[in-house]
């Protein structure tokens, strides 16, 4: 964990995201199984670092969870260790995989830090209730349908904490860069916007391939460190959105 932190602020203005990557978001009943890689990195760079082992993993379908922990696998992504696993959904619907961390100790910014991520698959055309909460502690939730979009269109969430709405937090917007695309400043790497007093917020999405939109959120929630001193937690909850190339822009 020590690792971790350090690696975490090695770039105070570059932003590292807890990542769940699906091999597809909508599933077809010709080819139902799913791959999913859980990991974590700075995405836009394709820097990462070790991903410890997630306090929860699931799977979210209308009112239906399932954990999916103990079908994790060890794997390796961008040279630091991840873990992926399998998933062949059997009903058509929204499914949800979510993953939660530990508390993590974050040395510079003085202060615990939870991690919550989430992104969304269709199943076999399933295209309700897409916009609901799973249920977790911190999430996004879409205004935007979470697949089937287009680079070029405009993204819409709403944070909350414990059912609350998060107003005036500070939202890191980043692509995950598999074409390897050059940013045009250091500042284009990791983008930022604010929720409003709803807390929502928006962002255009230019480029197509997988963005996550990760929310810093302060809880009330105290941790003890290891001198048995009350620490603040930060909790940040990412959801990951894909949109297709772009036929009509030239994408």
């Amino acid at each position: 964990i020590c690792l971790f932190a350090t690696l975490l602020h090695s770039q105070p203005s570059y932003a590292y995201f807890s990542m769940i990557i699906p091999s597809t978001n909508q599933v077809a009943e010709e080819n139902p199984m799913v791959d999913i890689t859980l990991s974590f990195s700075r995405p836009f760079e394709k820097i990462a670092a070790d991903l410890e082992w997630p306090k929860t993993v699931l799977v979210v379908n209308g009112d239906q969870k399932q954990d999916l922990k103990g079908t994790l696998l060890e794997t390796n992504f961008l040279d630091h260790q991840a873990w992926k696993l399998q998933y062949q959904p059997k009903l058509p619907g929204i499914y949800w995989f979510t993953m939660d961390s530990s508390p993590l100790w974050q040395q510079a910014e003085d202060q615990f830090i939870i991690y919550f991520t989430k992104t969304a698959i269709s199943v076999f055309g399933g295209d309700e209730n897409w916009g609901n909460p799973i249920g977790v502690q911190a999430e996004i939730l879409p205004l935007l349908r979470p697949y089937g979009n287009y680079a070029g269109n405009t993204f819409s969430g709403t944070v909350l904490l414990d059912g609350t709405p998060a107003s005036g937090v500070e939202v890191d917007v980043a692509h995950y860069n598999e074409q390897n695309w050059a940013p045009a400043s250091a500042a284009h790497i990791t983008q930022v916007v604010k929720t409003d007093t709803n807390g929502t917020f928006i962002f255009t999405c230019p480029l197509p391939g997988w963005w996550g939109f990760m929310a810093h959120v302060p809880s009330d929630m105290k941790i003890k460190d290891q001198d048995d001193n009350e620490k603040p937690v930060e909790v940040r909850t990412t959801i990951w959105v894909y949109f297709d190339p772009n036929p009509f822009i030239g994408q």
